[in-house]
């Protein structure tokens, strides 16, 4: 698809990872297996020259092209060729990192048409093989990069040490490269006070607790990201078992934190979602953290079913195009000031939660 158009085709788009009609588990939002490789014969990213980054980004599309890696319908971006807003609309559908945003010249992204495969090029590595599922399903997403990973290095020499393993620019990811992390909605452990504990212990097993947009991202909404932090030592298959069975506990624990709440504090637990549900719904000014934390408390309420007329699939709607570079698209225009732009995204939630809304009788 022509560059140009790609960006529409996304936003008309339902992330098929955030989907979870058929998900057993409401705790686990998605899950992600990330894998780094960088090409034998250049410098790492942030030592390689503008012709360098350049040659990796054509070698890397060809093999894409070749390998149908991303599949016909595939989207490819050049993030030197995006507005600035169109690099932000790519962060906030969590397809591309911080870095590759900021710094776009000879980078370049690939994605499938449902967005449950994404390759970043000259971001930290050459390439970034990222596998998105919904849901607690670290296995299949394991699977579907692995396969992209083995149809890539069909066409392009990746860097490797029969000691080390796969080589990379940062030592943490060094071995498999291979960074596996589930998206985990926390309230329970959070109204409880006991999300502050469950996480210095993951930090003691080398796993990391991030926000939901990553490595540097506030922690909002109760949204978590749990990843291992170590990828050399274990195997694939060693390092996905092992942070299964560690996100397995996490969710237990959470489960029982709601089971605890809603018997002994009913009345604290549903004056939370009912005022989390009333501040999305009639509020008429709406900021971009004070609705990421609302929503959490919506999503609480769905999960618990306490709503009629408020899904899964509507509350993760208004967390990814709440965003601001998501609210502009949808708006057609860059906002007067960051006031029309809470209007605009209050005026968004209203009418996904409960259609638009009727201009009242002067």
């Amino acid at each position: 698809m022509k560059k140009k158009d790609a960006i529409n085709s996304l936003l008309k788009n339902t992330m098929s990872y955030l989907e979870q009609k058929k998900e057993k588990n409401i705790i686990a939002i998605s899950s992600r297996v990330r894998l780094a490789r960088n090409l034998a014969e250049f410098s790492f990213p942030a030592a390689a020259s503008v012709h360098d980054l350049a040659s990796v980004r054509n070698q890397v599309e060809d093999a894409v092209n070749a390998e149908k890696v991303i599949g016909t319908k595939g989207l490819v971006f050049y993030m030197d060729e995006l507005p600035e807003i169109d690099r932000e609309f790519l962060y906030e559908r969590r397809l591309v990192s911080s870095k590759l945003m900021s710094a776009p010249l000879n980078r370049g992204l690939f994605v499938s048409s449902n967005e449950q495969l994404a390759i970043m090029v000259n971001e930290e590595d050459h390439l970034r093989i990222q596998s998105f599922l919904p849901g607690f399903r670290l296995q299949e997403a394991y699977k579907k990069a692995s396969q992209a990973d083995d149809r890539l290095s069909n066409e392009l020499d990746f860097a490797f040490d029969s000691k080390l393993g796969y080589l990379s620019s940062c030592p943490t990811n060094i071995g498999t490269g291979l960074r596996a992390s589930v998206m985990l909605h926390l309230p329970g452990l959070t109204l409880t006070g006991e999300l502050e504990s469950t996480i210095r212990a993951l930090n003691k097993m080398n796993f990391a607790v991030r926000g939901i947009f990553g490595e540097g991202s506030e922690n909002t909404g109760a949204l978590y990201q749990i990843s291992n932090q170590v990828t050399l030592g274990d195997s694939e298959e060693e390092i996905i078992e092992k942070i299964s069975g560690t996100i397995g506990q996490i969710i237990h624990y959470e489960q029982n934190a709601r089971e605890r709440m809603f018997v002994k504090k009913q009345a604290r637990l549903m004056d939370y979602i009912g005022r989390s549900y009333g501040l999305l719904k009639y509020a008429y000014l709406l900021h971009s953290k004070e609705t990421l934390n609302a929503l959490s408390g919506v999503k609480l309420g769905v999960d618990m079913g306490i709503f009629a007329n408020v899904d899964s699939s509507m509350v993760h709607k208004i967390y990814v195009h709440s965003g601001a570079a998501h609210l502009q698209k949808l708006y057609g225009r860059p906002f007067e000031n960051n006031e029309a732009k809470s209007i605009f995204r209050a005026d968004y939630v209203r009418g996904v939660l409960r259609g638009p809304v009727q201009k009242e009788a002067e």
